[in-house]
């Protein structure tokens, strides 16, 4: 009878908890796939009665087979601009359309494409350029389809810069209503100023009623150190950037070496 009681308020203790997860480097390994390891501490997750979402730069039409292979339907995409909860819409934060067309003639006069994004496609204002080709392939993606207009007929929660590293800078003192965070040597995401996965996570988080103490989050890059600053715990993979592993609570060991499922053991969340 004691062993019952005992382990109904572990379960129910347990329930009170989230766990988010990026995606590139944290989920998915080196060569985009998701190791087995990762998939059972997932389903573990679950079973144990911890609430499991997905926290990511990718649009949703990215990651939609990732969220079906996983059962995973809440999520923040777009570095927090939209934010689903059980597959239905809670926050949206688009990019401003006035500054984007401002952006669009600067860029246009320095030859950097864009790509615009909204939850269900993405378009490129060229039909080729290299540094587009080599940064989405990067994430087995195919050069979108051009369409300069697009952001004139839907909204916009993301757009990707293309240029080198040194090319960035009169962007970023120019458009003070964005926010700026390269992710690739040739590509760099635009998004809401102060928008970030940290805020989208607090949408979903103010919804489920949890407390930011039992929030957990995973993640790797430049784009995730909001996030792992802002919950109650923090877990930076071991094949994270410098700047994560010094914000997290935890460093676990590399996503192609069982870093979901050892972080997870070593919380004692499976």
């Amino acid at each position: 009878m004691t062993l019952i009681i005992k382990c109904k308020e572990v379960l129910e203790l347990l329930m009170k908890k989230i766990v988010f997860f990026d995606i590139d480097g944290t989920l998915l390994d080196h060569e985009k796939k998701l190791p087995a390891s990762a998939k059972r501490a997932i389903q573990s997750l679950k079973e144990n009665g911890v609430f499991v979402a997905i926290a990511t730069g990718r649009a949703p039409f990215m990651f939609s087979s990732l969220r079906k292979e996983l059962d995973i339907d809440s999520y923040v995409s777009f570095n927090g601009q939209f934010v689903v909860f059980e597959n239905e819409p809670i926050y949206k934060n688009p990019l401003n359309q006035s500054e984007l067309k401002r952006f669009l003639v600067d860029t246009k006069a320095s030859s950097h494409p864009l790509i615009f994004m909204n939850e269900l496609t993405m378009k490129a204002t060229t039909h080729y350029h290299p540094y587009i080709e080599t940064s989405m392939g990067s994430l087995l993606f195919p050069h979108p389809d051009e369409d300069q207009s697009f952001y004139v007929h839907n909204e916009i929660y993301q757009s990707l810069l293309f240029c080198k590293e040194e090319e960035e800078k009169l962007y970023f003192e120019n458009y003070s209503e964005f926010d700026f965070i390269r992710w690739h040597p040739y590509s760099v995401d635009i998004l809401p100023k102060g928008g970030s996965k940290a805020e989208g996570i607090k949408k979903m988080v103010d919804r489920l009623g949890f407390d930011l103490k039992d929030v957990y989050a995973f993640g790797d890059g430049l784009n995730d150190l909001e996030m792992l600053k802002a919950v109650g715990t923090g877990v930076a993979m071991g094949n994270g950037v410098p700047e994560a592993k010094e914000l997290a609570n935890l460093v676990t060991t590399d996503v192609a070496d069982d870093g979901i499922w050892n972080g997870l053991k070593e919380l004692e969340l499976i």
